[in-house]
């Protein structure tokens, strides 16, 4: 009898607290073949042995590195055929459940611990294009999102 395959999640994040966040999602995807991508090339090691890509950094005020971070993560999602793409934050991980959306991923934004006051930017952007966005802020949640299901991080 044929195994079935792992869900294969592809997550995403910017560098700093989004990536130190995202890794502490690690615990609820062990039965999960997880492909990690991030702007820091020391994330490598961070996630070694799993399969590990380098994103380039941009942000709304650099608009040519914007572009080229929306090529680089179409690349990388139609490279890795991901069931789920998941991020905790900015540019990369926003363009990456577009992106996996478009191509028919499920997709998850985990807005930061640190918006407390207001959603993330990007978290205000992915609402209504990603399939669910959480706030880990009960005050912060709407209907129909972002919703808030605890403090996830």
């Amino acid at each position: 009898m044929a195994q079935a395959r792992k869900k294969r999640v592809l997550a995403v994040a910017s560098g700093g607290g989004h990536w130190i966040q995202l890794l502490r999602l690690r615990p609820a995807f062990t039965e999960c073949e997880v492909i990690y991508a991030t702007i820091n090339p020391g994330g490598r090691a961070q996630v070694a042995p799993a399969r590990f890509y380098l994103l380039p950094d941009a942000n709304k005020e650099r608009k040519l590195a914007l572009i080229w971070l929306i090529l680089c993560a179409f690349w990388l999602v139609l490279r890795t055929r991901p069931d789920v793409v998941l991020t905790t934050g900015a540019a990369p991980g926003y363009f990456a459940t577009r992106i996996g959306r478009l191509l028919g991923a499920r997709t998850l934004f985990i807005d930061s611990i640190a918006n407390a006051e207001r959603m993330s930017l990007s978290a205000q952007m992915a609402v209504g294009h990603v399939d669910l966005v959480l706030t880990q802020w009960p005050e912060l949640a709407k209907d129909p999102q972002p919703k808030h299901r605890g403090s996830v991080l």
